[in-house]
């Protein structure tokens, strides 16, 4: 077996094994929510299905739906939870007499016309409350909407019920400007804009500018035959995440773009195999033609299999990342049935894999190209050490998830993999010793620490998300801005770093009067998941204003930021707009 197969299939079972666990944590009350395209005009989701919450004793309450003409809701998507200061209050739903109908999303379902009058069983008496109800619902004319989530604060039995308040309602406000409001063809353009960009992205871009000079020499036809390969490569990982991230949505698991960083394990794996990259380029070992695709090597099968690798591997690279349009091409995506999902995940990898076709058939952007020489050397020892620096940074990370001890045992495992690579060059016996030694590298890439290492502050003006919190805040009119984040998002790190904890951005928000919340979604946390799938979205960076007035909707900021963005958004809710 050659090195890179061993090494490829090593750490692929590596990578599998560690977003298992992720995987597992997924419940069986399906995502569904099919949403068809929207073909004509319907009503937001608040004007069809107008509810009314009612506290009618001290273990009681009547949930009523008025539903406009030609709109209908799920029975079995009905969904309430109450929790006070003691905990989660325990409820049972007793439903009305529904219609049968055989629905193009569900099968076989029931299904309520006109009105749903609900009553709920709680399992003990409650004074202050928090109540949650999501409901689903779609029109005769074809729209089916998302799951629509709506809170409110209750108190007690013989006091009177709040307004609803919208907090995490994302589907009223939200869904008319961005996933909600995107029809199929805007959906596809912008996949294909945010794949385009994201050849841009710090950690996809030194993987492609290899690949780009390879370009340099050689027979245009191979050329083109490498380019389809790669494409291919690029399309089939990301339409193979869509199928993984349907399927764990459908189970209920609140997850997005990049969801695997979540895992500790998965984050080491890819440190292990910026490395191994890394140390090839450096020239401390050789994988050939079938990782990285340099010179002469793009001739033959081999080269081809490499070509198709290449596009894998820049997928993978690039989970970190979510360039512009991307966010509301996915949220889009992840609301529709499969097959829209994977129109629109393919073109997202046609846009990433559109500029490197267009060079193979551009003779005058080949020309363009530097000629060979010594230079390609220089240039691709210089490109190992973007990767080394990468291998550093998901090493921090997976720190930050799972604490030092977890990074200590994951620096050992990179040492061995190192000295298992070098050793692979010697005689058979030192081959097997190599083998031996990287078994041993993965093995300590499953070690794991007692627990994450837990800040001992947020960024200075920060507070930490939580719903409750997040209610609080509005029942008060005080105007919040949450940050949805992690530490594996590059583009997160980024407009941090640039703008939302400088100086200047936090006298800006003191003197807004805005509270500044931040949702660390480093790891795996339901709640921050469905605070990201309510505003349409489905991967991070996510940015939303919260104006002083509850019965204001938020507004979503772009996902790269600039502080005369922040600037207009603090204007704007100071304002009052």
């Amino acid at each position: 077996m050659k090195l890179h197969r061993f090494l490829v299939a090593a750490l692929t079972t590596l990578l599998l094994m560690a977003a298992t666990p992720v995987m597992l944590q997924a419940q069986t009350n399906g995502l569904g929510g099919a949403l068809s395209q929207q073909t004509g005009d319907f009503l937001p989701v608040e004007q069809a299905y107008q509810l009314e919450v009612e506290r009618t004793g001290p273990q009681q309450l009547r949930l009523y739906w008025q539903i406009t003409d030609g709109y209908y809701l799920y029975q079995h998507r009905f969904k309430v939870k109450l929790e006070d200061a003691q905990g989660v209050v325990g409820t049972d739903i007793m439903f009305p007499e529904a219609l049968l109908r055989n629905d193009e999303f569900f099968g076989d379902v029931q299904v309520y016309y006109h009105q749903a009058d609900l009553n709920v069983i709680t399992e003990r008496s409650f004074d202050t409350a928090t109540l949650t109800v999501t409901s689903q619902g779609c029109a005769d004319a074809g729209l089916c909407y998302p799951p629509n989530t709506e809170t409110f604060e209750l108190f007690g039995y013989d006091q009177t019920i709040a307004a609803a308040i919208p907090l995490d309602n994302g589907n009223t406000a939200v869904n008319t400007v961005d996933s909600g409001a995107l029809g199929l063809l805007a959906a596809i353009g912008f996949a294909l804009l945010g794949g385009l960009i994201l050849n841009a992205m710090p950690c996809v871009f030194p993987i492609l500018s290899l690949k780009v000079l390879s370009f340099a020499t050689g027979d245009p036809a191979e050329h083109h035959r490498h380019a389809w390969w790669y494409l291919g490569g690029v399309v089939a990982s990301f339409v193979a995440v869509a199928a993984v991230l349907t399927a764990l949505q459908s189970a209920g698991q609140l997850i997005g773009w990049g969801f695997q960083l979540q895992s500790p394990g998965f984050v080491i794996g890819l440190a292990y195999l910026f490395t191994a990259m890394a140390l090839s380029l450096s020239g401390l070992v050789h994988f050939g033609g079938g990782i990285m695709n340099l010179g002469q090597s793009l001739a033959g099968q081999g080269g081809v299999r490499g070509s198709f690798f290449t596009g894998v591997l820049a997928v993978v690279v690039a989970s970190p990342c979510t360039a512009p349009f991307m966010g509301s091409a996915l949220g889009f995506a992840l609301t529709q049935p499969p097959y829209i999902a994977a129109m629109i995940f393919t073109a997202l990898g046609v846009g990433m894999a559109a500029p490197m076709v267009m060079l193979s058939y551009s003779a005058t952007a080949r020309r363009a190209l530097p000629k060979p020489g010594p230079w390609m050397e220089r240039l691709k020892e210089l490109m190992a050490f973007p990767l080394y620096l990468t291998a550093v940074w998901l090493l921090w990370v997976a720190g930050k998830q799972a604490g030092l001890d977890t990074m200590a045992a994951a620096l050992a495992g990179l040492v061995l993999l190192a000295l298992g690579l070098y050793l692979y060059r010697g005689a058979a016996w030192q081959r097997a010793l190599a083998v031996i030694i990287i078994v041993c590298a993965v093995a300590l890439a499953s070690v794991r620490g007692d627990q994450r290492e837990t800040e001992t502050g947020g960024a200075p003006g920060t507070v930490p998300y939580s719903a409750e919190a997040l209610l609080g805040l509005r029942t008060e009119g005080v105007p919040v801005f949450v940050d949805v984040t992690a530490d594996w998002c590059i583009t997160c790190l980024a407009n941090e770093q640039a703008v939302l904890f400088t100086d200047s951005t936090r006298k800006a928000f003191e003197g807004a009067g805005v509270v500044y919340m931040v949702a660390d979604w480093t790891d795996y946390d339901p709640s921050i998941g469905e605070f990201v799938q309510s505003h349409g979205r489905n991967g991070i960076p996510l940015y939303v204003m919260y104006p002083a007035d509850p019965k204001q909707q938020p507004f979503l900021l772009p996902q790269l930021l600039t502080s005369s963005i922040i600037r207009e958004a603090l204007a704007r809710v100071s304002q009052g707009q």
